[in-house]
């Protein structure tokens, strides 16, 4: 058996509903426990990856048989709504140039879990820029992380616009949300972690992340940076850098630091 393909004939078809406006309801998918994956790419890999369940395609019908290793890859149970392009634009609130969305559904991972099986990982504080937790994502994956810790604040990994920054990062590399910042050190320190703060005010050079065992690199806001409470808890690392400016865009610095960290 393949995924059914179902075509679309009207906007207000009730199985088209989670596509709806997408811009509108992105930040409130996450309550409904599903996300939005959109593009050729990045849908890709959520079929492919397997990490979350993928529940439906929607797809421009001029790219059916182009995305048919896709459509073939999906679980039974899935989906494939498929629609006119003019439609597909209508649904959606806005013009699809990829042709394709797909609807997954979240998982709710532990911290303890995410930690357990990997020597780097990566805890953001304070992020609320969705480009920004995006590029860490990527640059995560393309650099062997195994997990992502979050604080309270730092905003949704999948968010539509964070997924696509990532270019699918977002979907391969594990995460978990925890309580609070001092929570997330918590957690660390239990599973064995050394905490390095990356700040630019840091006593010791970047290379200090290629110390052995178990690491956690810490990441802040670009203006206020890691609170004092973790920098106090923490080696406090920073990038070599010429005086003109005193800092990076903090994906930029998450890239460096962690190709530092596998060198």
């Amino acid at each position: 058996m393949t995924a059914a393909l179902v075509p679309v004939a009207s906007i207000d078809e009730p199985a088209i509903a989670p596509y709806a406006n997408v811009r509108d309801k992105d930040l409130r998918r996450g309550e409904e426990g599903v996300f939005v994956a959109e593009g050729e790419v990045v849908v890709r890999v959520l079929v492919q990856r397997g990490r979350f369940r993928v529940r439906s395609l929607l797809v421009d019908e001029r790219r059916v048989e182009s995305l048919r290793d896709v459509i073939d890859a999906l679980p039974d149970d899935a989906v494939v709504h498929t629609a006119r392009r003019a439609l597909l634009d209508r649904i959606v609130g806005y013009p699809i140039h990829r042709g394709i969305l797909g609807l997954g559904e979240r998982t709710n991972e532990a911290p303890d879990a995410v930690l357990a099986g990997g020597d780097l990982v990566v805890g953001l504080v304070g992020l609320t820029n969705h480009d920004n937790v995006g590029g860490i994502f990527r640059n995560a994956a393309a650099f062997g992380a195994k997990g992502v810790l979050l604080d309270p604040t730092t905003c949704d990994p999948l968010y539509r616009k964070a997924i696509r920054v990532s270019v699918g990062g977002a979907l391969v590399v594990p995460f978990a949300r925890c309580e609070s910042d001092a929570s997330m050190l918590d957690a660390l320190a239990r599973s064995g972690y050394t905490l390095f703060a990356l700040t630019p005010s840091g006593d010791e050079p970047l290379e200090a992340l290629r110390a052995p065992g178990r690491r956690a690199l810490l990441l802040g806001t670009e203006g206020e940076g890691l609170p004092p409470a973790i920098l106090e808890r923490c080696r406090r690392v920073r990038i070599a850098m010429a005086d003109t400016l005193d800092s990076l865009n903090v994906a930029v610095a998450s890239g460096i630091a962690l190709h530092e960290s596998v060198r």
